[in-house]
């Protein structure tokens, strides 16, 4: 293959949506990826695009800060939120996938595109001159870590992030769940297992008492605040997890006629419904704990883990002294940061700074000047933070309306409900995200965020 103009660093969500945005504006470039020749700790196949925690993309539902964003992304044209809305199993309000049948088809969209040259190998050390985009995630190698890290002049930060356990459909007591979405949003797209008082005491005194892995002498266990490990949670009062990821609300136990006290909710992993997600239940117990501890949610007695939870250490740069709004480098305009590694937490923000730093790497490689989202909107929101957020507090972030600008004063007098003030800003900042494509002549791209917004009432 011709030399690239462009090499992309890391065959996960960040990278192989930067790849395509780079190949579908004309350039030519060079993805790197080191599996299968080196594995993480979390990854288990080779395909490009895997999904190591859930399945979920988060919420769908028209003004949320998770649906902006990825109606932006289907307006720039996104790989990755095309290709999640083609496989979508049924989730409620949420858009969740299939995740091997995803991770599939990004491998098969990848290798098909003529301009992509997919090599299998491990880099060790940061390219210098060309253009670069470094998306190697959270898990990213020692000696390529090391490297980014004398290229920062600072150590890393880092956090741990756990992932959920997957039960087998087959083996579940049918006769004690219910589907249901909280509210009925949704449909029945839900498997909830409902516990009484005592069951939950029950299972609050395992759980808490339960055997965790133990960290490395040398490894600090700083958690991403937005996935504690349950156990963690758990810890920090006994009601606690009835008012986060067992929450009861919105749900009424047709058993009974009632509100469980606490609910556990599964949400399908694939559209052959042979297997369930235990959601909110990322841990960081020892296998056994977790079979013993899980059986005792109702439903659950008998049930076979297809994977159980784990814990892997998530790497990424202090962003607001290393990077500008495009996610180049401040000392390299030539290197690019995208993906979790640049400080942006979840599938959606990580495929979403890929995008960005693809499309901002072709037009480098093009001789045009890079271009930032907007302010107003969510693409826009996200690398403001990464870029200028407070380096000494910083941690990785999920896209929410914290990040994105506060309603006008005039809009909260006008509108005092603030769900429907996040509608409005939802709308507008569609608005200026159409409005930002069409000044960049589209950059060949997009389908118009506007038009999209419409087909979402």
């Amino acid at each position: 293959m011709i030399e690239p103009d462009i090499t992309v660093i890391g065959g996960g969500l960040a990278g192989t949506e930067a790849a395509w945005q780079i190949a579908r504006r004309g350039k030519r470039v060079r993805l790197v990826e080191m599996r299968p020749h080196v594995f993480t700790p979390a990854h288990k196949t080779e395909f490009l695009g895997e999904l190591v925690c859930s399945n979920s993309f988060k919420s769908d539902l028209p003004g949320t800060a998770p649906f902006l964003l990825k109606e932006e992304l289907r307006a720039l044209g996104s790989l990755l939120i095309r290709i999640a809305d083609e496989v979508k199993v049924p989730a409620g309000s949420a858009l969740a996938v299939d995740r091997e049948e995803f991770s599939r088809r990004v491998t098969g969209e990848i290798a098909g595109e003529k301009l992509i040259e997919i090599v299998r190998e491990e880099v060790r050390v940061l390219p210098e001159h060309e253009i670069t985009i470094v998306a190697t995630g959270p898990l990213t190698s020692s000696p390529l870590s090391d490297s980014i890290a004398r290229f920062a002049g600072s150590r890393h930060l880092y956090f741990y992030d756990a992932i959920s356990p997957i039960v087998d459909a087959t083996t579940l007591d049918m006769t004690k769940l219910f589907s249901a979405s909280r509210y009925g949003k949704g449909g029945e797209d839900y498997l909830n297992s409902p516990m009484t008082r005592e069951e939950y005491l029950s299972f609050f005194e395992g759980l808490t008492t339960a055997e965790s892995v133990a960290l490395h002498e040398f490894e600090q266990a700083t958690y991403f605040e937005g996935c504690l490990p349950i156990e963690e949670l758990a810890r920090r009062g006994v009601d606690t997890l009835r008012f986060g990821p067992m929450k009861p609300v919105g749900l009424m136990d047709p058993h009974t006629g009632r509100r469980p006290y606490a609910a556990v909710q599964l949400r399908l992993e694939n559209r052959m419904a042979d297997s369930y997600n235990l959601v909110g239940f990322q841990n960081h117990l020892t296998f056994p704990a977790q079979k013993r501890v899980f059986r005792l949610i109702p439903g659950l007695e008998n049930a076979e883990f297809l994977r159980f939870g784990q814990m892997h250490r998530n790497t990424y740069i202090q962003s607001p002294k290393l990077l500008l709004p495009s996610l180049q480098t401040r000392r390299n305009p030539n290197l690019f940061f995208a993906g979790q590694i640049c400080g942006v937490e979840g599938y959606v923000e990580s495929g979403a700074t890929g995008l960005l730093a693809g499309m901002n790497a072709a037009r480098l490689a093009q001789g045009r000047e890079p271009v930032v989202p907007p302010r107003l909107t969510a693409c826009g929101s996200l690398v403001h933070y990464v870029a200028f957020a407070d380096a000494g507090q910083f941690q990785p972030a999920n896209i929410s309306f914290g990040l994105l600008p506060e309603a006008t004063p005039e809009l909260k007098k006008r509108v005092r409900d603030r769900k429907e003030r996040h509608k409005i800003q939802v709308r507008e900042a569609l608005d200026a995200m159409e409005r930002w494509i069409d000044a960049a002549g589209r950059d060949g791209q997009g389908h118009g965020a506007a038009a999209m917004w419409g087909h979402s009432q």
